[in-house]
């Protein structure tokens, strides 16, 4: 099953510190090579950069950012594909281990999110026609 972790805290102007990144390398590495991790990424500050593309009342709009009202950050995100919920679950803790033991007073959370998979769970097949 494909798992999303999406990294949130409301600590935006904390970035990752380097023995953070460091142990996050390593993790990550393992992961790759075991063919877990598939994809994962970082986002920048929704201060310094960003839009959104809104529905309100039957109209499209769009907003530039910078937008300073964010109560929480949006950090970055992994995509692995594990075997059950329970794997999922051990490798999301393990990542936020490695926040609790290299960034001291850091917050946040891990959201473990299953990905849909077209044509299996009724998901959007938007991805499968792109793709044809």
């Amino acid at each position: 099953m494909r798992i999303m972790y999406i990294v949130t805290s409301p600590q935006s102007d904390r970035g990752p510190t380097p023995a953070l990144m460091e142990a996050m390398g390593k993790l990550a590495d393992r992961e790759i090579k075991a063919g877990r991790m598939l994809d994962t990424g970082g986002l920048m500050p929704i201060a310094m950069a960003g839009a959104q593309v809104r529905i309100t009342d039957g109209k499209l709009g769009v907003i530039d950012g910078p937008f300073v009202e964010t109560k929480e950050l949006i950090g970055g995100y992994a995509i692995f594909e594990h075997r059950d919920m329970e794997e999922a679950m051990a490798g999301a803790r393990e990542f936020m281990q490695l926040h609790l033991e290299h960034m001291p007073g850091w917050e946040g959370t891990c959201e473990v999110r299953v990905m849909a998979t077209p044509g299996v769970d009724g998901a959007c097949d938007v991805g499968a026609r792109a793709h044809a």
